[in-house]
């Protein structure tokens, strides 16, 4: 477990490399290393920490130090977690990069962010240097392996009252409603707390120390494997397995290899695997649980009896952290009722009709950490942007903007997002992130997104489109074309509806509900476009 006395993530990887120096911390199968290059194995935390070590000192010498930001793209490789534990040895916070972004938005981000530095994938350098240029910031981008150039100027922007655990570990993007994607600063206590949640959750997800070992197919990028895979393992003396991406055909035999006894998933991945044809291995005698959100209500007893285990559903933003975690991991269950669980001790949490009346719902789920700290375990604040952060934080409570209800023995349950936000397999959209991109095509006179249902992915993005001229077919895959030079491959249309008008407000705002709705109407419409087969990862 991670003591209190604890203050940093380097410190508690180097707690765990005291105590158990031969064990294993991260595994990389051989499916993993010979799509990325690179060697197959296990790394303990002993080899683990000299490693760390030794790129920390590296940048110390290079002339790196506390406050500053450094951005890290590395897709899935064990690369990331040894580079960001160094950077945090020294008091640097890093910036994840999904790999999927595009010219935009790592203009956008770069130039929000303002780092110093950037490990990139060598096929990525051209790309990111490019971006920094554009942005206006003076960022070296260097490949993992290259020399470390000295930084240029002298910026410690990360830099926030206090050390220790009120440092900035990390800054992660997440999909805003209003625009641009926020940075979210997340503390080292955010992580630490996020690990000692996981080891004390307990119930059907408990973990000890006897040498848990955990398998994920989920970006690293994001707060659910860089906080609490990671930390959780940490926290325990376990060992992570991280795959590049999640593989229906060879899950199985990944999850079998690794040895795990706990994985990760999203709704989309039990789905696909029930889809499989049954057979004689399906059944997983040491997975204890898989702890992850979505899982289709139809199928999730379905699951839970052919493959042997539990899963265990939960509730948890990046904002939130493990300060306001809401998880059916007690019983009794709620199977396939899309339950959240109950609240333990460490939360508080109530639901507000649109006046901000207390109700049971449906409504918005409002939420804090008990006790005298009420942020305790969230992030700490949006970067450059204290009114986002004095809004969502409105009244003493966190506002969510998803709308729960709850049952009288307290069990929470999911209804739907009041955030305008397209959730795709896990990832998070912003419908006007997606509107502002698209209203630069020239084709185009004015344009609205709206989500629609998906049966694999969960959600899926609708244009609806004016045309300055003729439309058809061929402008929509142009159009879609276009986008994925722009955004990330699963931001762009799914499908696109040429339209005359779109529903607006008297003062010309889109009327939302409504442009759902004919979203809806025009899924079935044999003259909307379906471009989803064009949406393909393309990143190295």
């Amino acid at each position: 477990m991670i003591p209190d006395t604890i203050e940093t993530t380097y410190g508690a990887l180097a707690h765990s490399a005291g105590q158990w120096p031969e064990r294993p911390w991260l595994n990389i199968l051989p499916e993993t290393a010979g799509i990325y290059d690179i060697a197959a194995g296990e790394l303990t935390y002993g080899a683990a920490k000299a490693e760390i070590d030794g790129l920390s000192e590296a940048l110390k010498a290079a002339g790196y130090v506390a406050g500053q930001r450094v951005m890290l793209l590395m897709e899935n490789r064990p690369a990331f977690f040894l580079w960001w534990m160094a950077c945090n040895a020294l008091g640097i916070s890093v910036v994840p990069v999904n790999p999927d972004l595009r010219a935009a938005e790592l203009t956008y981000m770069i130039g929000h962010a303002e780092p110093v530095l950037a490990i990139v994938l060598s096929a990525r350098v051209e790309e990111m240097q490019t971006a920094a240029d554009e942005a206006g910031i003076a960022m070296p981008v260097i490949a993992p392996g290259d020399p470390l150039p000295t930084p240029r100027g002298d910026s410690a922007i990360a830099l926030r009252d206090g050390g220790g655990t009120n440092a900035e570990a990390a800054m992660l993007y997440t999909s805003g409603t209003t625009g641009q994607p926020k940075g979210c600063i997340l503390t080292n206590e955010y992580f630490l707390e996020a690990g000692r949640w996981y080891a004390n959750a307990g119930g059907l997800c408990a973990l000890d120390t006897s040498g848990e070992r955990m398998i994920t197919p989920l970006p690293i990028f994001h707060m659910n494997a860089m906080a609490y895979s990671l930390m959780a393992m940490i926290a325990v003396g376990g060992c992570l397995t991280v795959l590049d991406r999640f593989h229906p055909r060879s899950w199985w035999a990944s999850v079998r290899e690794s040895g795990a006894t706990c994985l990760h998933y999203l709704g989309v991945m039990p789905s696909m695997l029930m889809g499989a044809e049954l057979s004689g291995a399906d059944h997983q005698d040491k997975v204890k649980f898989g702890f992850g959100a979505g899982v289709d209500p139809k199928l999730h007893a379905a699951f839970e009896e052919r493959f042997g285990f539990p899963l265990v559903e939960a509730w948890a933003m990046t904002e939130t952290g493990a300060g306001a975690v809401i998880c059916a991991n007690q019983l009794p269950r709620r199977v396939g009722e899309s339950c959240l669980g109950r609240l333990d001790g460490d939360i508080e949490a109530k639901i507000v009709d649109d006046e901000g009346r207390e109700i049971d719902g449906p409504g918005e789920l409002l939420v804090r950490h008990a006790g005298d700290d009420p942020r305790k375990g969230f992030f700490a604040a949006y970067f450059k942007n204290e009114a986002a952060t004095d809004e969502a934080w409105e009244g003493g409570w966190f506002h969510t903007g998803d709308i729960v209800r709850r049952e009288p023995d307290g069990s929470f349950f999911f209804v739907d997002r009041k955030k305008n936000v397209i959730r795709r397999s896990g990832e998070n959209i912003a419908a006007v992130e997606v509107e502002s991109i698209l209203a630069r095509h020239p084709a185009i006179a004015s344009v609205a997104v709206a989500a629609v249902p998906d049966a694999v992915r969960g959600d899926e993005v609708f244009a609806c489109i004016v045309p300055k001229g003729e439309a058809g077919p061929q402008l929509a895959q142009e159009i879609t074309a276009w986008c994925l030079t722009q955004l990330a491959y699963y931001k762009a249309p799914g499908y696109i509806a040429f339209v005359e008008a779109l529903p607006v407000t008297a003062t010309q705002k889109i009327q939302r509900a409504a442009l759902k709705s004919l979203a809806a109407t025009l899924l079935d419409d044999p003259a909307t476009a379906d471009t989803r087969q064009m949406k393909k990862r393309t990143a190295a």
